[in-house]
């Protein structure tokens, strides 16, 4: 079991209070680990457009924070505008309804997920291809995930965003420079 007083990365922002912390017996801790990582499982198995919001309301704390992809980048938001955080249901659903609405989704598959109390991870794979564009890509994913009370408070959705984002690439590339020693190179070329 990680320690959950050491983990500051939910707590930095003040988006959660600190978990409380109780002793229970073994069983009741493999209960524990298994209802919380049946919720989070049951929300991902209905993010399709026309399950979403049903399982938001029915799986999601109404004060729940989502953050994609990363905690706040206005430039990464004007590309995908469910980037950063955000907080209650409508975030989630807002969420995977925008994701349907730019990309068809041609697979979608969970590699690992475990918990340990209200603590959920999940890791995969998905292969997308942009709607505007047609262009494919496949990136692994990664969730973390709290539940209390058999609802999702906090969840955490982290993937490959710059092939994410390159799915929309119309034209254009970058010119990079990566260290004092290397020489600029460009990407993104077509």
């Amino acid at each position: 079991m990680a320690d959950l007083e050491t983990d500051h990365s939910t707590h930095a922002f003040g988006l959660l209070p600190p978990p409380a912390r109780t002793e229970a017996p073994a069983d009741a801790d493999a209960d524990a680990d298994a209802a919380s990582l049946a919720v989070v499982v049951d929300f991902l198995s209905h993010t399709a457009p026309d399950e979403v919001e049903a399982a938001a309301l029915r799986l999601v704390a109404p004060d729940a924070v989502y953050i994609s992809l990363n905690f706040d980048n206005p430039e990464l938001k004007q590309i995908e505008p469910w980037a950063g955080t955000a907080i209650g249901r409508d975030a989630y659903s807002r969420t995977f309804l925008r994701v349907a609405a730019y990309w068809t989704i041609e697979e979608f598959s969970v590699t690992a997920a475990f918990a340990s109390g209200e603590d959920v991870a999940v890791f995969g794979r998905f292969t997308y291809r942009s709607v505007a564009m047609g262009r494919v890509f496949t990136s692994p994913f990664s969730v973390h995930a709290k539940v209390r009370d058999g609802q999702i408070v906090y969840f955490q959705f982290m993937e490959d965003t710059y092939a994410s984002a390159s799915s929309f690439r119309q034209s254009g590339s970058w010119i990079v420079k990566t260290t004092e020693a290397t020489e600029a190179f460009e990407v993104g070329a077509e």
